[in-house]
């Protein structure tokens, strides 16, 4: 399963979820990525479900799985382009 959605709160701008990886990239407003690992399936579903997705990452997400940080660079232009189109 993969779930890519644009997210729009005042400090997430979209997510990506690849469940064979376990694998959760949230992009903020900021420019930043960050890449979380070992993320359930089931947490990934409740946060795209969330009527506030900004309050459940704060909640279950960002002090629970480790994750790398990116910024948006020259590789991530297309990326970037991509979610806009869901903006």
């Amino acid at each position: 399963m993969a779930i890519t959605r644009a997210l729009n709160t005042a400090t997430l701008r979209s997510a990506s979820y690849e469940a064979r990886f376990e694998r959760l990239e949230i992009i903020f407003t900021s420019g930043e990525i960050r890449v979380f690992k070992d993320v359930p399936e089931e947490v990934a579903r409740r946060f795209f479900a969330s009527p506030n997705p900004a309050s459940y990452y704060e909640d279950r997400i960002v002090e629970e799985y480790a994750y790398e940080r990116r910024k948006v660079g020259a590789n991530d232009e297309a990326r970037k382009k991509l979610d806009d189109l869901f903006s």
